[in-house]
């Protein structure tokens, strides 16, 4: 059966809307229709080579949907079942796993090296990061599903696949916010949104938003977002001014660039944390000097994927969803088909909008 899916035939080349001839699912597969997908920079990275997949592929790895037919020994969800796109599957026996780090999986991108379908003309596609959502249905492995709780809508739900679980533990997981403390977040885009709910969520007493946008002011404090700072060489500043001249307790930097890293070092207070969940190139260097280091007794960390356990803290989104805490939809700023997905890298690279969703 054919379904229409975005195709990057090439890193670098531009997104082709065609048929893909889909498999019945396997043993231990399922297949899955799509009912939205997100547009995550992580996508666009992909395109232009920041980071790599075997191509050609079919891209997207935010998504939710409805099963439609499970392979053999599949018995834990049934066609009919809601469930939301789990892109980073652990494998539980490699070392992270074991010592219980789950998104660092050293197996969790295995599947990507897979050839899932063909075009019709034959060619074989790569699943991009394991799920392949920019399609109107896909085959996936079963530990690449996880059932959607109850009381969620399912087209919004996509965005728990990736923003909601990456800003939500970027707060709650890796830099911990505590009630009372002061938060800055670099990066309004869906991730940045995210995070901004989630640090309101955690308590946070001041939650200062910077982004280069004036736009997205009202985005931001709509999200949770006490101030807003447009972004410039003198943030750090400003951020200490908010702060009683000391800095954050925390700042999060979810852009992926040397100049918003290291603002966002300079924005927190001696003694604080400075996370990082932004994806850079490797062009995108930041350099420390070494009497500055012990002199602020900062701690800097990098964040994969919120780090997150999907199957463990699912239902905690979901019941911050359900009691009105987490909004999914104040993340989104349109909805789109799958021929607008260049437009929507577009306004990604201009620094525009939160997140663009695939609605199918």
């Amino acid at each position: 059966m054919a379904v229409r899916a975005a195709v990057l035939p090439a890193i670098g080349a531009p997104l082709e809307i065609t048929g893909v001839d889909l498999p019945e699912p396997g043993p231990g597969r399922v297949r899955v229709r799509l009912a939205a997908a997100g547009v995550c920079h992580s996508d666009l990275s992909l395109c232009d080579g920041t980071m790599r997949v075997p191509v050609p592929a079919v891209l997207g790895h935010e998504g939710a949907g409805t099963v439609v037919a499970v392979g053999e020994g599949v018995s834990d969800v049934s066609p009919g079942d809601p469930v939301v796109l789990n892109w980073a599957p652990s494998c539980g026996t490699c070392h992270a796993c074991s010592l219980g780090e789950v998104w660092l999986c050293a197996n969790a991108l295995g599947g990507a090296g897979d050839v899932y379908a063909h075009t019709a003309d034959g060619t074989a596609l790569h699943p991009g990061l394991n799920v392949a959502a920019f399609a109107e249905e896909t085959v996936v492995s079963r530990s690449c599903v996880l059932p959607l709780p109850e009381g969620i809508p399912l087209t919004d739900a996509a965005l728990l696949g990736c923003a909601v679980l990456t800003g939500y533990g970027a707060v709650h997981n890796s830099a911990r916010v505590r009630p009372g403390e002061t938060v800055a977040v670099f990066g309004v885009g869906g991730v940045g949104l995210a995070t901004l709910q989630a640090a309101r969520i955690a308590g946070a007493s001041r939650v200062i938003a910077v982004d280069v946008s004036p736009g997205k002011e009202e985005l931001a404090r709509a999200a949770g977002a006490t101030d807003y700072v447009l972004a410039s060489e003198n943030t750090p500043r400003e951020i200490r001014a908010l702060t009683g001249k000391q800095g954050t307790d925390v700042s999060i930097e979810c852009v992926g660039r040397a100049v918003s890293i290291r603002a966002a070092w300079e924005s927190t207070r001696r003694g604080g944390r400075t996370t990082v969940v932004g994806i850079g190139g490797k062009d995108q260097q930041v350099t420390f000097n070494a009497l500055e280091i012990f002199h602020w007794g900062r701690t800097l960390s990098g964040c994969v994927y919120g780090d997150t356990d999907p199957a463990r803290d699912l239902p905690v989104l979901a019941e911050h969803v359900r009691a009105g805490r987490l909004d999914l939809s104040a993340l989104i700023t349109e909805r789109i088909g799958l021929e607008d997905i260049p437009a929507a890298f577009d306004n990604m690279r201009a620094g525009k909008g939160g997140r663009s969703l695939i609605v199918f």
